[in-house]
């Protein structure tokens, strides 16, 4: 998973375990910016009698940094309160929940919102009192839970919206085969201890929930200064956003039941870029990365610059990652992957884009604000399938995460940083052999994402889980992101001929010259690669204070 259960400590505390972040420019409100953070890993549909929630004993965080210090210029507080109707029953509804405030809802819980201003101290309540939706549970207990859901969704003035409540898992992942010796079906007729056939990739979270804080805000009030610029190359219109759990330090238990908290509230749970401390992280730094702050990174900076995966890939795959072998047997550190997930890509290396917050090596998930949505044929594999709206410019909801940071690690964006190196074929064909079935018309037991806020689709169902849940709910128009096949789509199946057989494959560097000629922002041979040079005098432009 992006990070679901990623440290041996946060494992165990599932509703402080952040999942996911998203960051994107909202697709129908451009002049607004979508912040996701997702929690309670794994849900089970069916989870009665309990089902799920948010932790009252939990401080939740959005944190957005626009000056590149990697300290939260800005952070969103959700802090939740559950109240129970009637203790001597065990139903988590007596009846049919039709409204937020019906009274057959026995367990409900409401969220309060604050912003903070760091630089003046300053804190202002938003919202409080704002109800959440119920989980969905059947149709006998929530026959129009898309209804429900839409309730939820709270406006908080000025142009802000919030929602925090049950959604369907939008991250999709071949959990079974990644964690089996970095097994990747599509290609695992080629692994070291592998005896079987190339297949397709099966999603480990296709019917599977999480509980979801979604706020959408004005791009002018995470801008620094206050005002969201419009040129692409001005740093102040990037930011960089993630989000924290914590809980107090003290936490006492009676014999009755009842628990007491006190203390200061201690950080055990955090999240920018998606993956890293699930596989750059190593299983003894997990819990000591969750506890600090972006700004402290660079302690954990050569994981990036010698990640471990990459160093392994030659190892499982023999004969079929040999430049990769070469570049890890070298010594020569991954500024490309520094450049990716620690300091944003620089002005000047891929033309019409960059990211970039300055020389401070922080775990940020890098949005910039003034690349508009692409809305037509968006691809899930963000830059590197030529669509410079998706990850790693912001992380939107569809986007293929895992197989962009596999092709990044295998190589595909090293000539980003080094033009002499050539990717080996592999590196551009990598593949978990998914596609998100969320975008898929005719995938059975999958809902979909939505075109409008928050995104992330209507949950499954406790009833019908594991059955099939077609026709899935909320179809009231195509869904959000690339179509499950065809352009724009990571595509799946067998595919090894140009692994074994070594032809040339596009790679990250002949995909982002494509995005420069796609926006008409410069020429493909400045957009294929600077040189070792060109990143390392980057590390200059640093952008400015406010």
């Amino acid at each position: 998973m992006s990070s679901h259960r990623e440290a041996p400590e946060i494992s165990s505390d599932p509703l402080a375990d952040n999942t996911d972040v998203y960051a994107f420019v909202s697709p129908d409100r451009p002049d607004t910016v979508t912040l996701i953070a997702n929690f309670v890993p794994l849900e089970d549909p069916a989870g009665g009698p309990n089902f799920f929630e948010f932790g009252d004993d939990v401080l939740y965080e959005i944190h957005v940094d626009n000056d590149g210090d990697g300290h939260a210029d800005i952070s969103y507080q959700f802090r939740f309160t559950t109240t129970i109707a009637d203790p001597n029953t065990f139903l988590y509804n007596t009846g049919q929940i039709t409204s937020l405030d019906s009274p057959n809802w026995n367990r409900r819980q409401f969220a309060c919102v604050t912003r903070v201003e760091h630089a003046s101290n300053e804190s202002k309540v938003l919202g409080e009192n704002l109800a959440c939706p119920p989980c969905n549970i059947g149709p006998l207990s929530t026959p129009n839970y898309a209804q429900l859901a839409a309730e939820a969704v709270h406006e908080l003035g000025h142009d802000r919206t919030v929602f925090t409540g049950q959604r369907a898992e939008g991250f999709y992942v071949d959990l079974g085969a990644i964690f089996d010796l970095a097994d990747l079906r599509p290609f695992q007729n080629l692994h070291v201890g592998s005896t079987m056939p190339a297949s397709g990739g099966i999603n480990a979270t296709k019917a599977k929930n999480v509980h979801s804080i979604a706020l959408r805000v004005p791009k002018d009030e995470l801008a620094c200064g206050g005002r969201c610029p419009s040129d692409v190359d001005d740093p102040h219109a990037v930011i960089g956003v993630w989000s924290t759990a914590s809980r107090q330090r003290s936490r006492v238990y009676e014999k009755d039941g009842t628990v007491t908290n006190s203390g200061p509230w201690v950080q055990i749970s955090r999240l920018g870029n998606p993956l890293i401390n699930e596989v750059i992280i190593p299983i003894g730094q997990k819990d000591r990365w969750n506890g600090q702050y972006p700004a402290d990174d660079s302690q954990f900076a050569s994981n990036y610059s010698n990640p471990e995966l990459s160093g392994l890939l030659p190892v499982l795959y023999p004969g079929v990652f040999p430049n990769l072998a070469k570049l890890d047997a070298s010594g020569k550190p991954r500024t490309d992957i520094i450049a990716i997930l620690l300091t944003g890509i620089p002005s000047g290396i891929i033309p019409g884009f960059q990211n970039y917050t300055g020389s401070t090596q922080a775990d940020l998930l890098r949005l910039n604000m003034a690349i508009p949505p692409t809305r037509h044929k968006p691809s899930n594999l963000g830059l590197i399938g030529m669509d410079p709206a998706g990850f790693p410019n912001g992380r939107r909801v569809f986007d293929d995460v895992t197989t962009i940071e596999l092709r990044a690690l295998a190589g595909a964006t090293y000539p980003l940083v080094d033009k002499s190196y050539t990717p080996d074929a592999a590196a551009g064909e990598i593949t978990q052999g998914l596609t998100s079935s969320n975008t898929d018309l005719t995938a059975e037991n999958t809902v979909h994402y939505l075109r409008r806020f928050p995104y992330l689709g209507t949950p499954h169902s406790g009833f019908y889980n594991p059955g099939d849940n077609t026709p899935a709910p909320d179809l009231d128009q195509a869904p959000w992101g690339p179509p499950a096949t065809g352009d724009g789509a990571t595509e799946g199946g067998a595919n090894t001929k140009v692994l074994a057989g070594g032809a040339a494959a596009l790679g990250a560097a002949g995909a982002i010259a494509a995005v420069a000629r796609q926006r008409g922002t410069g020429h493909a041979e400045a957009a294929a690669a600077t040189g070792a040079t060109g990143a390392a005098g980057a590390a200059g432009l640093d952008a400015d204070g406010c």
